[in-house]
C-alpha cells in the first residue's frame, strides 16, 4: 500500500469517528426532546385533571366571596363581579364558630393522640408478645372492621347516657380511643421489625414500656404520621355522633355548626358556603402537609426487608 492510499485510510477512519460523534449527538438530542415532549404531556394532563377534580372547591371559595345577589340570576356568574367578606363576617355573627371550631380541634386532637398511644399499644402485643389465642384475638380485632358504626350508635348512645355524659367533652373522645385500622397498620408496620430487635434489647433490661419510646417510637415516625393525618381528618369530618350526644352551643363541633347556618332565605347559601371554606381549610392543610407521610406510612408495612 503506498503512502497516498494509508493517509487517505487514515482520513477516512478521522471522517467516520466525527460522524459517529455527531450521530450521537443528535440521537441524544432527540431522546431530549421526545423526554422533554413528554414531560410537558403529562404536566398539562395532570394541571388539567387537577383543574376539573377542584373545580367544586374553587367554585365554593368563588361563591364564598359572592354576594346572594350575584348568585341567584340567570346569569352564569362563576366568578364574583363585586366580590366582599361579608359572607365570612356574617358566619361568625350568626353562630359561635370559634367555639365550633375550637370544640372540633379539642376532640380531633385527643382522639388523634390517644389512638396513636392505644393502637400503638396493642400493635406492639400482637407483634412482639407470645400469649394463647393471640391470633384468634386479632382476629376478632379485624372482624369489627366489618361492623358499621350505624350498627353500634344506638347502644353507644344508651350506655354514655346511662353514665351522664351527655354534652361533655369525653363523650365527643372516649368511644373513638382506638380502631381496628390503626391496630392494623402499627401492627403491618412493627412485623417488619425482626424479633431479635426485641429479645435484644429484653436481655439488656429494657422494659416493654421503655422498647416502645425508646425504639419502636423513633422507627415508626412514618406510620405514626399517615396515623395522624388519617384520625385527625375523620375526626375532624365527623357528624353523626356529635349531633346525637351534643345539645348546646358550648359542646357542638364545626360539622354540626354550619348546618345551623342554612336558613330558608337565599342569604344563607353564600354564608354557609362561606362557613364551609373556612372549615375545610384547617383538614386540607394537614393533608397538604401530612400527605408524603401519609403514603409513606400506608405503603410501609407492604413489603417486608
Amino acid at each position: 500500500m503506498s503512502q497516498t492510499d494509508t493517509m487517505a485510510a487514515g482520513s477516512q477512519r478521522i471522517i467516520s469517528r466525527e460522524e459517529l460523534l455527531q450521530l450521537k449527538k443528535e440521537m441524544n438530542a432527540r431522546a431530549l426532546t421526545r423526554r422533554r415532549v413528554r414531560t410537558g404531556t403529562l404536566l398539562v394532563a395532570n394541571i388539567i385533571m387537577a383543574v376539573v377534580i377542584l373545580l367544586p372547591l374553587l367554585y365554593a371559595i368563588s361563591i364564598a366571596f359572592m354576594p346572594s345577589g350575584e348568585l341567584f340570576t340567570t346569569d352564569l356568574n362563576l366568578f364574583p363581579k363585586n366580590p366582599t367578606i361579608q359572607n365570612f363576617v356574617d358566619a361568625f355573627t350568626n353562630v359561635p364558630l370559634l367555639k365550633f371550631i375550637l370544640n372540633s380541634f379539642i376532640m380531633a386532637g385527643c382522639i388523634t393522640i390517644g389512638q396513636i398511644i392505644t393502637c400503638s399499644l396493642a400493635a406492639f402485643a400482637f407483634s412482639f408478645l407470645e400469649f394463647k389465642g393471640k391470633g384468634l384475638l386479632f382476629m376478632v380485632v379485624m372482624a369489627t372492621m366489618m361492623v358499621p358504626g350505624e350498627a353500634t350508635i344506638i347502644s353507644n348512645y344508651l350506655t354514655v347516657g346511662n353514665l351522664g355524659m351527655l354534652d361533655t367533652y369525653p363523650v365527643l373522645i372516649i368511644p373513638y380511643l382506638t380502631s381496628a385500622m390503626g391496630i392494623f397498620l402499627f401492627r403491618q408496620f412493627y412485623m417488619t421489625f425482626p424479633i431479635s430487635l426485641y429479645e435484644s434489647a429484653k436481655l439488656d433490661g429494657c422494659g416493654n414500656l421503655r422498647f416502645i419510646v425508646k425504639i419502636l417510637i423513633p422507627l415508626t415516625k412514618s406510620a405514626i404520621g399517615a396515623m395522624a393525618v388519617y384520625t385527625f381528618i375523620n375526626a375532624w369530618n365527623m357528624y353523626m355522633w356529635p349531633l346525637l350526644v351534643t345539645g348546646s352551643n358550648d359542646m357542638r363541633t364545626v360539622q354540626i355548626g354550619i348546618s345551623m347556618l342554612n336558613s330558608v332565605d337565599s342569604q344563607s347559601i353564600t354564608m354557609m358556603i362561606a362557613g364551609v371554606v373556612m372549615i375545610i381549610i384547617p383538614s386540607i392543610s394537614i393533608f397538604i402537609v401530612g400527605q408524603k407521610q401519609l403514603i409513606r406510612g400506608m405503603f410501609s408495612g407492604a413489603v417486608k426487608g
